[in-house]
């Protein structure tokens, strides 16, 4: 019965992040660590900037540290820039770290109606491009992880590597069908609220984990504009892997949880060069939850596209 649950979710987990965008990720931390290295980094920011996206949306974003690469942190579905806050002291003593909320999350605007996966890219795209540095990495959580390899040809052979977290496991699949997708949004227009508490507490953690940060996050992702969510969500569900990948000319590595397996040999199918680290008894918001054991390998993950792109 448990790996038919999980099972029964996996289009999400494989799809579709599902984080906190009303507070900082600092707020429910795993530990007291968490807390402490992300007001370090707080202290070093200096503030908020603002790029347009092509059909007019204001995009948020900050910047962290020097160095190059430039390291882009893209936040997954109903989420924001804060929850990568655990991973902000590690980042900026290395390199320069850009955390941004794409359209309708965070501080951003919310003046637009097609909340697609091509949007989306084009807010990191418009981000980058305020950039100075050379060598861009996108980061990107779940749904965020989409939106960067969307992005990689707008920006072009500025990015030398992709970096997915909790993502890519339904490339290679086959695509859902309208139906499909219609079905599984259908609980979320029913009752939104009530829809992802649901899913956040009884899908996207272990059980042992942290009841505050579990309750925290499902409260959280709860006050998502449902019509900003739902369309997000379908227009996620909807995306065809097969025409984006091809324009995908970088490394993609992935740090997954083992709360479903990664089928690495059928991803490689579609992304010959990829490179998959699994961080075992860790859940959807691996980064938020275990830091200690997720920012090391984060780390080696960018000073191998590091090492890879100055050759």
């Amino acid at each position: 019965m448990a790996y038919a649950r999980a099972a029964g979710c996996a289009w999400l987990l494989s799809a579709v992040a599902a984080c906190s965008q009303h507070g900082p990720a600092g707020a429910a931390p795993a530990t007291a660590t968490a807390t402490a290295t992300a007001a370090a980094a707080a202290a070093d920011d200096e503030g908020p900037r603002i790029a347009m996206s092509p059909d007019n949306v204001h995009i948020e974003y900050r910047v962290y540290g020097h160095g190059d690469p430039a390291v882009v942190l893209v936040h997954g579905w109903a989420s924001d820039a804060n929850y990568w806050s655990a991973q902000l002291e590690a980042l900026k003593a290395h390199y320069t770290v850009v955390a941004l909320n794409l359209a309708g999350h965070g501080a951003s605007g919310n003046n637009r109606s097609d909340w697609s996966i091509a949007n989306y890219a084009q807010d990191v795209a418009a981000v980058a491009g305020q950039i100075p540095n050379p060598r861009l990495v996108l980061v990107g959580h779940s749904m965020g992880a989409a939106v960067s390899l969307a992005a990689t040809p707008l920006i072009g052979t500025r990015v030398i590597g992709v970096i997915a977290v909790e993502a890519l496991r339904s490339v290679g699949l086959p695509a859902l069908t309208s139906s499909e997708i219609e079905q599984r949004i259908a609980p979320f227009r029913a009752d939104f609220v009530a829809e992802t508490r649901k899913l956040v507490t009884g899908s996207l953690f272990t059980r042992d984990a942290n009841p505050v940060l579990v309750q925290k996050v499902a409260y959280d992702m709860s006050l998502e504009p449902p019509a900003i969510a739902i369309s997000s969500m379908r227009a996620l569900l909807s995306m065809d892997f097969a025409t984006v990948l091809p324009g995908v000319h970088v490394p993609v590595f992935a740090i997954n949880s083992d709360l479903l397996p990664t089928d690495a040999a059928r991803i490689r199918k579609s992304l010959p060069d990829f490179t998959l680290d699994v961080l075992d008894h860790s859940g959807h918001f691996l980064m938020l939850e275990t830091p200690a054991r997720f920012n090391p390998l984060l780390l080696k993950d960018l000073d191998a596209l590091s090492a890879r792109a100055a050759h």
